[in-house]
């Protein structure tokens, strides 16, 4: 598996309909490929000759579930620093207007079964109405349905909660330079944070690290939501001292419009929840988008995560209350 193989297999997998080689000819000079349409067939039909990439007759291809098995585990040298690189585009790609409460959001999107839907709703209502999410404003879909350009599987519900990564954005539109540090596990009493006990660097990672603490069962954000010691999905920021002000007026409004995903903005120069911080900046920590998938997962409801996974428009997502509303009736 070459860099241009896997660059085809990256843009099939984001795919929800049939590409031609035309399609991702264009598509692949966003990935720093140039390939004429000729190339592309016949990288095309080596991905066939392996099974990850399916016929279509002259319409294109899709990729296969073997197709997208390689591409999880294909490259991973080149892909560290992969989620870095990735917070920092779609950082850029947030265009949220807090006057208006319209523009792109950064979403993470979460699949569980259908059969579990119901136990799901109670599951979620404690986390959705506790400090302890980016905001209580979600959607919900249905197999065959699209969140983004994300496509929830057969027999799925799929969830689309806003990802921290929406805090960069945000600060970045107002002249604020954010650094992400790292995802990491922050240990609660009395719904009060005290220490990080476990932290994944987002520089030397391939994977994101909420993703890896919620499968490696290390939360327990049931229990904090309760009140009692608990274990929180975080993620530690830092920003220039310089800037303290214009960030802690910046997050009071956020919080007034919904958005409360800023946990703590520490001092200048000094460490945050026992985590030191570089010369002249201070730190923040921003709330886990994917704590309410870890309460699920806490409670032994199986979920398939994509942190980060697609831009969506803030004023298409409803009041997790609204959802329990529909539901009930």
């Amino acid at each position: 598996m070459n860099k241009t193989l896997h660059a085809i297999l990256s843009i099939l997998d984001k795919c929800t309909a049939v590409t031609g080689s035309r399609e991702l000819s264009r598509k692949l000079t966003k990935h720093g490929v140039e390939l004429t349409e000729r190339t592309v067939r016949y990288y095309l039909k080596m991905l066939d000759g392996q099974g990850y990439t399916e016929v279509f007759g002259k319409e294109g291809r899709k990729i296969t579930d073997r197709g997208r098995e390689e591409l999880r585990h294909s490259l991973d040298s080149d892909k560290i620093g992969f989620v870095i690189s990735r917070i920092e585009t779609l950082s850029y790609l947030t265009t949220l207007d807090l006057a208006a409460m319209e523009g792109d959001i950064i979403l993470n999107v979460s699949w569980f079964p259908q059969k579990n839907l119901k136990k799901a709703l109670t599951l979620l209502k404690p986390v959705f109405s506790s400090p302890f999410v980016m905001s209580d404003r979600v959607i919900l879909a249905e197999e065959g349905e699209e969140i983004g350009d994300a496509l929830v599987p057969k027999g799925m519900v799929g969830l689309g909660t806003i990802c921290s990564v929406t805090i960069n954005g945000i600060f970045l539109k107002a002249g604020i330079p954010v650094a992400s540090r790292f995802g990491g596990v922050v240990e609660t009493m009395g719904s009060k944070p005290q220490r990080f006990l476990s932290v994944i660097s987002y520089a030397g990672s391939s994977l994101d690290p909420l993703e890896m603490f919620i499968k490696s069962n290390m939360t327990a954000v049931s229990e904090a939501v309760a009140g009692r010691k608990g274990k929180i999905l975080a993620s530690f920021r830092e920003i220039p001292i310089v800037c303290l002000d214009k960030a802690a007026k910046l997050a009071r409004t956020l919080e007034e419009r919904g958005i409360r995903g800023i946990l703590m903005i520490g001092s200048p120069n000094k460490p945050l929840l026992e985590v030191p911080v570089s010369i002249d900046k201070a730190g923040i920590v921003i709330i886990g988008g994917l704590n309410p998938v870890a309460v699920l997962e806490e409670h032994g409801i199986a979920t398939e995560s994509k942190a980060m996974s697609t831009l969506f428009e803030y004023s298409r997502l409803v009041p997790f209350k609204e959802i329990l509303s529909s539901s009930s009736h």
